[in-house]
């Protein structure tokens, strides 16, 4: 006879307190398994199945993950998308950073710049690229116009036309879009820090520059940090701004990951093949995103 066994005492009862914590975690575990668990166990059963739009699927294996390394347009897109993140990363983090140290101060009418600066994350960001596809457009934009008026061109300028141009546009519509976002999360760091260090700070005479250097950047480094993971993560999931500012044009040039999973997955028709390339994306986001907690660790992590 097993003695634990027949020295287990029966469970009691949960109580009144403890059903009600279960209660109140129910939806949130509930919306996690059907909008998350449940589409990822799907995504990565359909990226070993070869699973056309219309028909039976088959189990393919690791046919699709095979047939990923020798795609050249899949790289390409993903290199094209490392390069867009390493620009536009840097510059959003950057203007929020500043956009933050301006909304901070209590100064006057400071409210009003800081809905200023946060209208634009509400638009959508498919409505926000064809307001910027109409003012980048060369017959009506109104970029092209006011050049031209100004006498610094003498003819419309096709900014979505060219290679270098069509990125630089790009990379302005989402730093006016997604600036704000960031500032705002940097703006709720800077007020979590304790007031009390900046009033030590200026009894000792440090001036304005100083207390950014040595108080604002070391207590803000878990904000840095959820701040640069979500923009990385953001810029490595960009598809409608190049879906609908250039269509993955020029030649091709523009063709963001995402983009390129859209095409094999509803032009090309091979979901399982698209399906394997959102698990290679979410294994590298899941990387960087280890990556970048590490080094912006703060101290007491």
């Amino acid at each position: 006879m097993n003695i634990a066994a027949s020295l287990r005492l029966p469970r009691a009862p949960l109580s009144r307190r403890e059903r009600a914590g279960y209660a109140f975690i129910l939806p949130c575990v509930l919306f996690t398994t059907v909008f998350f668990l449940v589409p990822l166990a799907m995504t990565l059963w359909m990226s070993f199945n070869h699973w056309p739009l219309l028909g039976k699927p088959s189990f393919a294996g690791l046919a699709n993950y095979l047939d990923l390394l020798q795609d050249e347009s899949f790289w390409g897109a993903l290199w094209f998308t490392t390069r867009y993140t390493l620009v536009v990363t840097p510059a959003i983090f950057l203007l929020a950073f500043a956009l933050a140290l301006l909304v901070h101060r209590a100064v006057r009418f400071v409210g009003i710049f800081r809905t200023a600066f946060f209208l634009p994350v509400v638009i959508g960001m498919a409505t926000a690229s064809l307001l910027w596809w109409w003012m980048f457009n060369d017959q009506v934009g109104i970029f092209s116009a006011v050049l031209m008026d100004l006498g610094l061109v003498d003819e419309p300028v096709q900014w979505l036309a060219e290679t270098n141009s069509a990125l630089a546009s790009i990379v302005v519509m989402v730093l006016w879009k997604a600036a704000g976002f960031t500032m705002v999360i940097l703006l709720v760091g800077m007020q979590a820090i304790p007031q009390d260090l900046y009033e030590a700070a200026r009894m000792d005479g440090a001036r304005w520059i100083q207390q950014t250097r040595y108080i604002t950047i070391p207590m803000m480094r878990r904000t840095f940090a959820l701040a640069l993971t979500m923009s990385v993560i953001g810029s490595y999931l960009a598809f409608e701004q190049f879906f609908v500012l250039t269509k993955g044009g020029p030649m091709n040039s523009t063709i963001s990951v995402v983009h390129w999973i859209y095409r094999a997955s509803f032009t090309y028709f091979k979901l399982g093949y698209g399906a394997a390339m959102s698990v290679v994306l979410l294994l590298i986001l899941l990387v960087l995103s280890v990556i970048q907690m590490y080094l912006l660790r703060d101290d007491n992590d």
